[in-house]
This record gives C-alpha cells, structure tokens and sequence, in this order.
C-alpha cells in the first residue's frame, strides 16, 4: 500500500505552485503572451504546460509548508520576479510605440487615434502601426523563445528560496525604465531630421513667396515626406529592434543575478 505523508504532499506542491506562479506571472506581463485578447484559460494552461516541463530540472524546493506565511512570502516573490521579467521585455515595445507617437505628432497625425488592446488605450495610428510592425519582427526573430530561455535561466540565478532579495536588482530594473526615452527618441530621429529639414523648407519657402498659403501646402507636403521616410526606415528599423530585444534579455538577467545577495 502507498502512503504519503503530509510533508511529502507538501513538498509535491511546492515543487510545483512556486514555479507555476513565477511563469503565470510572466505570461501574464509579457508581451504578446500578455495580450488582453488572449484568454486567461489559454495562459493559465500555457503557464501549467512550462511548469510541467521545467519542473523537473529546477532542483530542489525549499522545505517550507506552502500555505505557511514564508510560502505566502515565496510566493509573492515568485510573482515579482515574473512580473519583472515581462516588464522588461514591455518596455522595448513601449518604446517602439513612443517613437510612432513621436514621428505621428511630427507628421501631424496626432490627432488620428486607434484603440490599443495591448494597453486598453487610444493612441495615434503610427504608434500602433510601429507597435504591429514591431510584434512580427520579434516572433520573426524568436524573441518569445528567447524570453522563455530566459525564464528557465532565471530559476537558476534567481532561485526559488525564503531569504530576501537585495534591492540592487530592483534599481536597474527601475533604470531600464529610463530607456524608453532613449530608445524611442533614436527610432523616430530619422523621421524627425526628414520632417524639420521639410518645415525649414516650407519656411523659407514662405518667406520667398508671401502669396503661398502654408497651411494648405503644408500640411500634405508634412505628411507625404513623413510616410516616405517613414517606408524608407522600415527595413533599418529591424536591427535595432533585434539590439534592444537582446539588450532586454541581458537586462532580465543582470537584474536577477543583482537581486541574489549570493550570486557570484
């Protein structure tokens, strides 16, 4: 006859609920996993088939009691932690769509707006193209199997364990935020230089000839140079999508490994 005890159950359970968490929170916050569209039953059994694959080559789980106040305390860890990584690889994305936003105001089509599912918002159309386009070149590129590598990687500089973690990893987390800015300005610069360079052009053009109505010449002269540089920096734009896809992935790991007090 089998019997099992209490502290084996336990055990069994722990194995299981802590990992299955730290990936439910991931494919909750991830990008296009995350996606509102996508039904919660979809994620969940996403989330519980990576448990099952990845649990057997986890290691070994603290021997604590989960419904414990320490298992409620590794548990709401193992939701930070997932809930960091997906918010590290949405800001590359953010980004992308901060500079449509950019170049769409430059073009001055700020003022055409589209819902977004992703972020249950209205945002310019160029910001939501941008975003679209910027979601087929990272499955393109199998950045969501990039960011599963990176999730099974983190159990092991990041483990599941009670102790807590060091706030060092939590500060470059929150200075990765500031690269939406950074990454955002240089993707809409090419667009920004081609429009400045067009109103300079339509300035001196009324300068020279005070009969030309600017606001009837100008704003299609705007908007037809916007699209055109717009098409010619599509393909150049792939690269430095795939630059700040890895420089994301490093980023998830340097703040895992800053946040264990006894990484090497």
């Amino acid at each position: 006859m089998i019997s099992v005890t209490s502290a084996q159950l336990s055990a069994w359970l722990g194995a299981f609920i802590w990992p299955f968490f730290r990936i439910l929170a991931l494919v909750s916050s991830a990008p296009i996993l995350g996606n509102p569209s996508i039904p919660v039953r979809v994620k969940v059994g996403l989330s519980f088939v990576l448990t099952l694959v990845l649990a057997p080559v986890l290691g070994s789980m603290p021997a604590v009691e989960p419904g414990s106040a320490i298992g409620l305390l590794i548990l709401t860890q193992q939701i930070v932690i997932g809930v960091a990584i997906g918010f590290i690889m949405r800001i590359i994305f953010t980004a992308v769509e901060m500079a449509g936003n950019i170049a769409g105001m430059q073009m001055g089509l700020g003022f055409a707006t589209i819902f977004d599912p992703q972020n249950a918002a209205q945002i310019p159309v160029v910001g939501q193209f941008l975003g679209l386009f910027a979601t087929l070149v990272f499955l393109a590129l199998n950045g969501h199997l990039y960011m599963i590598e990176v999730l099974a990687q983190s159990f092991q500089a990041l483990p599941v364990a009670p102790p807590p973690y060091s706030a060092a990893g939590w500060r470059a987390l929150a200075g990765w935020g500031g690269e939406i800015f950074l990454a955002g300005l240089l993707l809409s610069m090419p667009i920004m230089a081609a429009l400045l360079i067009t109103n300079l052009a339509l300035g001196i053009m009324t300068r020279a000839a005070p009969q030309l109505n600017v606001f009837s010449v100008g704003f299609p002269i705007t908007l037809a140079a916007g699209f055109v540089v717009l098409a010619i920096a599509l393909p150049y734009f792939v690269p430095l999508f795939d630059r700040l896809i890895h420089d994301a992935l490093r980023m998830a790991m340097q703040v895992l490994r800053l946040a264990n007090p006894a990484a090497p």
